[in-house]
Parts: C-alpha cells; structure tokens; sequence
C-alpha cells in the first residue's frame, strides 16, 4: 500500500527517522521506493545538525525543497540523492510529542505541488499513529519497559492506505484502488458517488462521514475520524479516515482530500458486535432490576474508562436509582445525596432540566468536556458526559448516565456501544420489572396462604422462616403451621405441595386449613393425616403432597410424630448432639386412598431443639439430600439454643440462589416451670344443677387459694353450665384449669353447634345475654369442637401469685 502512496503523491522514495534521544540523533528505521545506490539516504542525522529532517523536527512543520533548494544541503550529508530531484520532510508528532521525520523524494526538481503535499501531510500523520501504536505495543511486549524508537519504525510496507478527492458542489468523488479495496468496493462497480460509499458503511457512522462536509470544519487543518464498513461474511473493519477541507477565493469549501488507512491495528480490542452479543446473553440471565443495573455497568464503566456510571427507572417525573459507580454519595453532586434516601436517591427530573430534555428526544447526547451544566449533573461528568435514554416498545422507561473527570473524546465505537447497550438495558429492564412484579405478587399470595405470626407457647419458644425460590418466579407450595390445642397440647405441621404454581399454593392453602380443622376438632395425629389425605384424594388433581406432623404434649413433653413422604424431623439434645428422628412413616398425601400413617413416640427433655423442614433447605441441583441433612445437623450441634431466631437464621445459611422454596419450623421445648392444675365436675341434668357447678367450682378455687375474681368465675360457670344443660342434650363435663395468672373454665357437651352471640341483644328478654355476660367477664373465650361434640371455654384472669401446687384440690364427684 505505501506504494500506492508514491504513485498518486508523485514521490519515488519515502523513508521513516525516529529519534533516538539518548544519543541526540534520527535513525534511519525503513525506506521503500525505487531502489538503487542513486538514492541512498544517510542512516543518522544529528538532532542539532543542519539536515532537512532535523529542521523539520525543529521548527514542528513540514519542509519542503525543491532540486535548487536541496542543494544547499548536500554538504550536510543527505547521502547521494541526484541532482534535479525534490524533497519533503515531515515531522511525525501525536499529540505534541515529536516521535521522528518522514522524508519523502520526487523526481521532478520542481517540487510538490499544493495537493501533492496536502496528501502527503495527511500520510505523515498516519505514520505518526502507526509508530506510536507500535511504541505501545512493544512497550506492552517488553514487560513495560519503555522501547527505544531506534528499534521502531512502522512497516511502510504493510500500512493499508488509500485516498480519494470528493468536489462538494458535485459530490462526485475520485478514488484511488487503495481506497476502494478497503472499503471493499469493486473497481467496475464504484460510479463515483457519494452514496455508493455511504451505503457500504455502518449505518451509526454515517452521520460522522458526513459531517466533513459541514460549513463549520472549513479548514486547511487536518481532521481525522474513524469508521466501519461490514464486509459481506458480516466482519466489522475499522477504518480511519485523515482529511483536509480545501476553500477557494471566496474561502468557501471546494474539494475534500482524504486518505483512509486500516484502523484494526488501533482496535485490538474484542469486536464490537461480540461485545454487544455477550451483554445481551449476560442481560437474558438477569432475573432483576437489580442484576440489569450491575450489567449495565459492568459494560459501560471500565470499557469506556468512566469515572461514573448512573442507571435508573422512570417512574412519572421521577428517576429511580437502581445502579451507583462508585456507591459513595461523596461521589455524586448535591443534588443526589440530599436524595439520599435508602440505599440508592430518588431524583425529581425538574432537578435535571438536560437530562429531562434528552429523555423528551429519545436519543444518546454526548456533551464534550467544559459544557454547562446544572448543578445535578455538573460534578458527573466535568470531562465528557453521556445522557442515554433506555427505550423499549416506543418509550422510555429509564436513563443511563455516565460521565468522565478527565476530557474525553467519543469515538463511534463508543458512540455504538453507548447506543446498543441502551437498548439492551431498556427491553431488559422492562422485562425484569415484569418479573419482579410478578415475584412479588407470588411471594405476597404465598405468605398470606402462611401464618402472619406463631402463637406464643406455654414452655416453648417456636418460631419459622419461609424463603421463596429465586431460580424461577412461580408461586411454590411449602407451608407450615403451629396450632395450640387444649389441655396444653399443641401440634406442629410443615408440608410440600408438589411443584411450582399457583395450583400448587392453592392445594397448600386448602390442606394448611384442613389439617389446622382436624387437629382442632381433637383427633390424634394419625387420624388427623389420614383425614387430610383422604381429603386431598377427592379433591381430584394430579398433585400430592408431603406432610409431617408432630402433636406435643407441653407438660410432659411427649410428642408423637406422623411422616407422609417428608423428610425426618431434626432432634437437638440438651447435651448438643443431633440426629434425625427415626419414624416409619407413610406415603405422600393424595397418593394411596387407604394409605396408613403409624405414629412414633419420642419424649422430649427441657432444652430440646426440634426443627422441623422441607427439601429445600437441604437438596438441591448442586447438593445432595444426605449431604444437606449433614450439613444441617452440624449448623444445629454448632449452634447457641438459646436464641432460637437466630439458630433458624444459621440453618439457612447465606445461599441467595435457591432452586426450590424453603420452609423451616423450630421449636425449642423448655418445658413447663410451673403446670397447670386441673378438676373436673360431671354436671348432672337436675333442677339444681348449676347451684352443685356453684358450689364445686368455690370449693375448687378455696383449696386452690384463689380469693380473687371469684365473683366473675362463679358467673361464667353459671352461664355456660346453664346454656349447656338449656340448649343439648347428654353428658355435660366442667372443668377448671389454674396455669399461671389464668383461671380457664371450660364446658363439654355432645352439641357439635357452637353458641353464638346475638347481633342485637334485647335485654328485657329471659334469655340469648349468657354468651354476652360470659365475654364481658372473660379475658378471652371460644368455642373448639371435639369429637362428637363441642367445648366453650372462657379464660378470667388472675392476679400476680405464688404457684399452687399441682396435688392440691378436692377430689371430682
């Protein structure tokens, strides 16, 4: 290619110094044209001397001889250049450093003419930026030890290099070969127009191409841009296109000259199109906002070498911010850390009257260094600033902010970048706000299907912890469950629905309630669990579902333990050993009509932690099932028992992607300081029924010691002994329960219909005021059924006192 450059210059020689500055000279580093001894130019000039190479370097432009001129330097070595020939000495410099001399030589003692040197200018400067890439990259080669340019010297040989003149009042254009074989036009088929040449560049560049012609770029000085064609097998090849705007008399622009050379040894970097592949598959894996906004920057800061990058959601005449870099307010102007308001600040669009313009335009506006700026923008980017609207289907629905310290200048490789990654962002963060929608509406449904809160236990502290899946945003069916029972029992219950839906969350709900129903109305454990899988056999779906349930006697801790397809519970001992409970157990729920469900009894001792657990928590695709189970029992032996949230919190360790819901229930089983006394009373249907009810209860409460309150639990056995013998028929039982500060009177009878209190009370009635006076003098009361029957029960309560011990009281009659 450099010898395309002779022909159309009208040059037969050209040769490359670099300065040596160690020892003050120019070296000779290469030299390409028409051979022979004629032309051979001297391989060192003395910095100082007086040689057309060394002035040039001197004075920083360029030198120009003719045959005439050039004679006056033969006596100070310029070798043995023949007489009548012409000479040019370029200095090549890059941003002020002077890095050698380009010496070129002609035939003709006339010199060059104004066009020749316009052209041979504009090759000078690309040489300048050939040598300086090379610099850089030996200097990368050699560990970064700077090299010493004596060793330097591009390969004038293998520099790609074309030119073309473009007549602006007729657009026509005259290239050489060198410039249409890297634009990859055939020589037959280029007419010569300006849009034959457009049409093989990449769209994004087109407006950069064009604006050589502006009015504002009239100028003798050269200008230099870069852009790309895509050749046919879709490659991307960076070009770099040096040219000069020639005026007229009248100093209007007349003709461009221009000279294009192979840029791809200034892009050693991934190509573009690979680098926007690889976003937009790193954006498909982003499940959140969140996720969107770290890519985003990922791809944005270091390529870019900015110093901030700012991403935030469009929410009405808001901006809020998802993604910060660097995190520290310190970083951002006033305006944004007053607007400092949880982790990221919410900023008022009227506080960015640009970037609110931008986003009106829906197109990426670059601001050069020094342009002002309101005070919320003017300490982000003082240096180069890009304000980039996120579009998606039409609109906009964020912005992207980033800015530089030092000037900087925007290329059309970044100025593409900048433009693909917006619209990546913007489809990604619609995408993801519809999944975070959706995620959250999941996880709310699933945590009102859930307790809101565990009841507070006599002897026990319990306490749960529910995790929904983050590796796919479906609603999943892991429930649990804590029902208080009466005569101080209580049963605990956690169970798996099969699969991830919002069928799943429904048969979870609607076995949560049953069980919770079964277990109220008084049936042992294995009766309750047969019921719920009968119950979820006729509800005829395909899923099943696993269940384990644990009934536990809070004075004596006994529990008894029923398994349905689902994992073992965990025992921690007082003395820190753990191990999993053995129980035979049954199938998964909705599997096997006449399925049978034994029970295993297990005596718990104060001190005992028992976990119970769904699959989730131990199983996964990267962990197997007795390995997790292992790994929980460790955690559990490791962990302090007497702060039992924060034991459930250790069990679930610090995992943020999890493949399936998790739902853990413990109970830390502290047994009862001080237990209940009881006495019971058989009601007999007789006129003065409830004066013998009177009469036991006061004896009761006498050898109790209870002397307060009297009065009001004398009236509230009363009205339930009175509405139980008025309103069923059978058996009537009273029982009387001293736990603490509580006097808990309870009535059984073989009624399956709870009382039910009158909307509108008519007092001047005999009767219908029982249940109002019961809740008047009650702290709490309710109604629980039993099997064949129903219990009323209503709880006064009682001073601060010394306990009663439990063998005390008069003996039933």
């Amino acid at each position: 290619m450099a010898k395309q450059v002779l022909v159309f210059a009208g040059a037969a020689l050209a040769a490359v110094y670099v300065r040596d500055e160690e020892a003050g000279e120019l070296l000779l580093t290469q030299a390409v044209g028409e051979p022979g001894p004629l032309y051979e130019l001297p391989s060192r000039c003395a910095l100082s001397g007086r040689s057309p190479a060394a002035e040039a370097i001197r004075t920083g432009r360029p030198l120009w001889l003719n045959s005439a001129e050039l004679a006056d330097y033969r006596e100070s070595g310029m070798g043995t250049l023949p007489a009548g020939v012409s000479l040019g000495a370029l200095p090549l410099g890059v941003d002020s450093r002077q890095l050698g001399c380009l010496v070129v030589v002609d035939n003709a003692g006339d010199g060059f003419d104004a066009e020749r040197r316009n052209f041979l200018e504009l090759y000078a400067d690309q040489v300048a930026v050939r040598i300086e890439v090379d610099e850089k990259v030996i200097g990368v080669q050699a560990t970064g030890q700077p090299p010493l340019r004596s060793v330097l010297g591009p390969d004038l040989s293998r520099v790609r290099v074309g030119s073309f003149t473009l007549v602006l009042s007729t657009g026509r254009i005259d290239a050489d070969t060198g410039a249409l074989e890297l634009l990859d036009i055939a020589e037959d088929d280029f007419d010569g127009r300006v849009e034959t040449l457009l049409a093989h560049t990449v769209p994004d560049d087109t407006p950069a191409l064009m604006s050589i012609v502006e009015p504002g770029h009239s100028s003798s000085s050269g200008r230099e841009l870069e852009f790309r064609i895509r050749r046919p097998s879709g490659e991307l090849r960076w070009l770099r296109l040096r040219f000069r705007v020639l005026t007229d008399a009248l100093d209007r622009p007349e003709r461009v000259l221009a000279m294009i050379t192979d840029a791809s040894h200034l892009r050693p970097s991934e190509d573009e199109v690979s680098r926007v592949q690889r976003l937009s598959a790193t954006l498909a894996t982003a499940m959140t906002i969140r996720d969107v906004s770290r890519v985003a920057v990922t791809a944005l800061r270091h390529p870019l070498g900015a110093d901030r990058v700012a991403l935030a959601e469009l929410e009405a005449d808001r901006l809020v911010v998802t993604a910060l870099d660097p995190p520290e307010p310190g970083a951002w102007p006033e305006t944004w850390r007053a607007e400092w308001r949880t982790e990221w600040p919410d900023v008022p669009t009227r506080a960015l009257p640009t970037l609110k313009a931008a986003l009106r335009e829906e197109h990426a506006s670059l601001w050069p260094a020094g342009t002002a700026f309101e005070p919320a923008l003017a300490g982000i980017g003082p240096g180069g600033l890009a304000i980039l609207p996120l579009p998606s289907d039409g609109r906009v629905v964020g912005a992207c902010v980033v800015g530089w310290d030092e000037p900087h200048k925007f290329d059309p490789e970044e100025r593409s970048l900048l433009a693909a990654t917006a619209g990546l962002v913007g489809q990604a963060l619609v995408r993801t706000r519809a999944s975070d929608a959706e995620h959250e509406l999941a996880t709310m449904l699933q945590r009102t299907l859930l307790p809101r809160t565990l009841p507070v236990l006599p002897g026990a502290v319990a306490v749960a912890r529910y995790l929904p899946a983050t590796v796919g945003l479906e609603v999943g069916g892991d429930w649990y469950d804590v029902v208080p029972l009466s005569d101080g029992h209580v049963a605990l219950v956690i169970g798996d629905v099969q699969g991830h839906s919002a069928a799943a969350a429904t048969i979870m709900g609607q076995m949560r309630t049953a069980i919770r129903a079964y277990a109220v109305e008084g049936h042992p454990p294995d009766v309750v669990v047969s019921h719920a899988n009968r119950l979820l056999i006729g509800m005829e779906t395909d899923l099943f579902a696993t269940c384990c349930y644990v009934a536990l006697d809070m004075e004596e801790g006994n529990a008894w333990f029923v398994r349905a397809g689902h994992m073992p519970p965990l025992l921690r001992h007082p003395d820190g050993s753990t191990e999993e409970v053995v129980i035979e157990g049954g199938p998964p729920l909705g599997v096997l009509a006449d399925a049978e469900f034994p029970m295993t009894a297990v005596g718990l001792a104060p001190g005992t932690v028992l976990t119970l657990l769904t699959d989730g928590l131990v199983e996964s695709a990267s962990l197997h099932l007795e390995d997790g189970m292992r790994r929980a029992c460790d955690v559990l032996s490791a962990a302090d028992p007497s702060n039992a949230e924060r034991v459930a919190d250790e069990l679930l360790g610090g995992a943020i992607r999890r493949d399936d819901d998790v739902a853990l229930l413990l109970l830390r089983y502290d047994g009862m300081k001080v237990k209940p006394i009881r006495a019971s009373w058989t009601v007999w249907r007789l006129p003065d029924a409830v004066m013998h009810a009177r009469r036991f209860t006061a004896r009761t409460l006498r050898s109790w010691g209870v002397t307060e309150e009297v009065d009001a639990i004398l009236l509230v056995v009363s009205e339930l002994v009175t509405n139980a013998l008025v309103h069923t028929q059978g058996q009537v039982h009273l029982g009387l329960t001293l736990a603490g500060d509580r006097l808990r009177v309870a009535v059984s009878d073989t009624s399956p219909r709870a009382p039910a209190k009158p909307a509108a009370p008519d007092w001047e009635a005999t009767g219908g005021r029982g249940i109002l006076l019961v809740e008047a003098m009650s702290a709490s009361w309710g109604s629980v059924p039993l099997s064949g029957g129903k219990q009323v029960w209503g709880e006064v309560a009682l001073p601060s006192r010394e306990p009663v011990r439990a063998d005390t009281g008069p003996s039933p009659s």
